[in-house]
This record gives structure tokens, C-alpha cells and sequence, in this order.
């Protein structure tokens, strides 16, 4: 790191579990983050703020002034313009050391693997079953760490499915793929805007300890909070013996 690395991060550095080695990973790191919506806001500026080499933002969708509430990345003046131009925008105007990738359509699970094979960690801030289920699959067949949130409502919950523990539950152990994607939309129900801030945040929180192997991550345990009554649960997660995703890739 030169001096102004170690002046920037120098917050970093002072902590006892990250010290310049885990900042210096951090530099070096590359993370996929999937969604650039309320949680992918958080967790995209976060990243981009504590020095993470590089982002590859991934989402193809367009700015529109609904979205202003809750996906703090953006500005009014992004509105109309792709998620990605205004993220980038954004975060080169918050840290120009770092390189940002933007990818402006959906990719497909090929696609998928190929940019979580380059990656240290991929981050699914996305908002339906579909694409979770679909990065799970990636997540594990390319045994690249996965950080996934969820919120509504006043309600969240966070995890991390750590593909390089053999025994590691992944998302498909904690939810069934066979029901079709029910799952409400925050058009539909509404979501507190500083719950996805918190569940964002959550997400780079676990995301940075992972790129500076320290700590201990959310694997195995999902953290649910309720934000109305300001209550935080945790859940303990075993592998399902059933899960065709882990028995898949434990026969690869």
C-alpha cells in the first residue's frame, strides 16, 4: 500500500482482527454483487468506501424515481438511466482507486459461473426466489462464497453459504425450489428503507470479514431482524442430506 492507501484505510488497519493484512486482501479482492436495488446500494458503496480491487455490478434494469426511497446508490439525476451507469457514477466519484465493471443485462447461469469463478465472494442482492436459487447453484458448482439478504416489510435476513466447507448448508437447504416464486415484491407489500440499509450493510459487514479471512461468518446461521419490534433471531442451518444442490456438486 502506498501512503495514501494507508491514510484512506487507516481505520481499517487500526482493528486488531484486520490490521494491514486483511486491508491489503481487501485491495486485491474482486466481489460480484448481483442487484442494485436497496440492498445491493449499501453493500456496493460499503465495498467501494473500504477498498475492495474490484466490483462487478450486475443488474439490468433502469433508475425510476419509486426506487429513490430506499436505493441509496442512485440520485434523482439517475433517473431514466441503466442501475449500473448510476452505480458507477456513484461509487468512482466515492473511490477512483478502485476498478468497477458494470454489466447491464441478465446473465445466464454460464455467464454466471464464469464471472464467480474470477470472484472472491459473490453478493445476491436480489429480490426473487428465481435468481437466488440460480446463484445458490453457482455459488456451489464454483464453490465461491455466497452473501444473500432478504427484506419486506419491516422484516430481513441475512446469511452466508460457504461452498468451500464440505459440509456447508446452501440456500436450497432452507428453502424448497419447487413452490414457484411466491415471494411478495416491495411494489406489492412496501419495505422500510433503513431496514435494507441495515441488511445491506450486514451483507458488506460479512462480505469484508470473508476477503480478509477474519472472524466468524454468518455460515451455518441465518440472522433475522424485525424491525418493528427491533428484535434480532438467530437460526442455526444444517446441510440437508436431501438437497440435490449439495449432493450434486458432493458428486462432481
Amino acid at each position: 500500500m502506498n501512503d495514501e492507501q494507508l491514510l484512506r484505510y487507516s481505520r481499517h488497519i487500526l482493528l486488531p482482527n484486520f490490521d494491514i493484512a486483511g486491508q491489503q486482501r481487501v485491495l486485491q479482492s474482486r466481489v460480484l454483487i448481483i442487484g442494485l436495488g436497496g440492498l445491493g446500494s449499501p453493500v456496493a458503496l460499503y465495498l467501494a468506501a473500504a477498498g475492495v480491487g474490484h466490483l462487478v455490478l450486475v443488474d439490468d434494469d433502469i433508475v425510476e424515481l419509486t426506487n429513490l426511497q430506499r436505493q441509496i446508490v442512485h440520485r434523482q439525476a439517475s433517473v431514466g438511466q441503466t442501475k449500473t451507469h448510476s452505480a458507477v457514477t456513484t461509487l468512482q466519484s466515492l473511490n477512483d482507486t478502485i476498478k468497477v465493471e458494470a454489466i447491464d443485462y441478465r446473465l445466464n447461469e454460464a455467464e454466471l459461473s464464469e464471472q464467480a469463478v474470477h470472484a472472491d465472494v459473490i453478493v445476491d442482492c436480489t429480490d426473487n426466489f428465481s435468481s437466488r436459487f440460480l446463484l445458490n447453484r453457482v455459488s456451489k458448482k464454483t464453490r465461491t462464497p455466497l452473501v444473500s439478504a432478504a427484506a419486506i416489510r419491516w422484516e430481513g435476513q441475512v446469511s452466508v453459504y460457504d461452498a468451500r466447507q464440505a459440509d456447508a448448508p446452501c440456500y436450497r437447504c432452507l428453502y424448497d425450489d419447487k413452490g414457484g416464486d411466491i415471494q411478495q415484491s416491495c411494489a406489492e407489500s412496501g419495505v422500510l428503507s433503513p431496514l435494507l440499509g441495515m441488511m445491506g450493510s450486514i451483507q458488506a459487514i460479512e462480505t469484508l470479514k470473508l476477503l480478509a479471512d477474519t472472524g466468524t461468518s454468518l455460515n451455518g446461521r441465518l440472522l433475522m431482524v424485525d424491525a418493528l419490534s427491533m428484535q434480532l433471531r438467530e437460526m442455526t442451518l444444517k446441510q440437508d442430506p436431501a438437497c440435490p444442490v449439495c449432493h450434486d456438486n458432493e458428486n462432481r
